[in-house]
């Protein structure tokens, strides 16, 4: 899976970049189907937001998460992210 991780208004630093690329990393465990995936890590003030977009195959899944720590931000994207994915893939073997 190709990740790509930009930052608005944040310096995406390298222990960042890993948290994100580690956090991922789950996701492909319930899909084989995961093509790639936008990261946008921004800052608001003092609202740390992190979104994403998934690209599968047979469609794509969005998410957003706000939170003051950017680690948790990530944490609860990845998991909304998850069910997303998890559901797709039922709905998938269900068709």
């Amino acid at each position: 899976m190709q990740i790509i991780i930009t930052g608005q208004q944040l310096q995406v630093t390298d222990s960042l970049r890993n948290y994100v690329l580690e956090k991922f990393a789950r996701l492909e465990r319930h899909s084989d189907r995961v093509m790639d995936a936008h990261v946008i890590l921004q800052v608001e003030k003092l609202v740390q937001k992190a979104e994403a977009t998934v690209n599968l195959q047979g469609g794509s899944v969005f998410a957003e998460e706000t939170h003051e720590d950017m680690y948790a931000a990530i944490d609860g994207l990845v998991d909304k992210l998850d069910r997303q994915i998890v559901k797709h893939k039922e709905k998938s073997q269900n068709h």
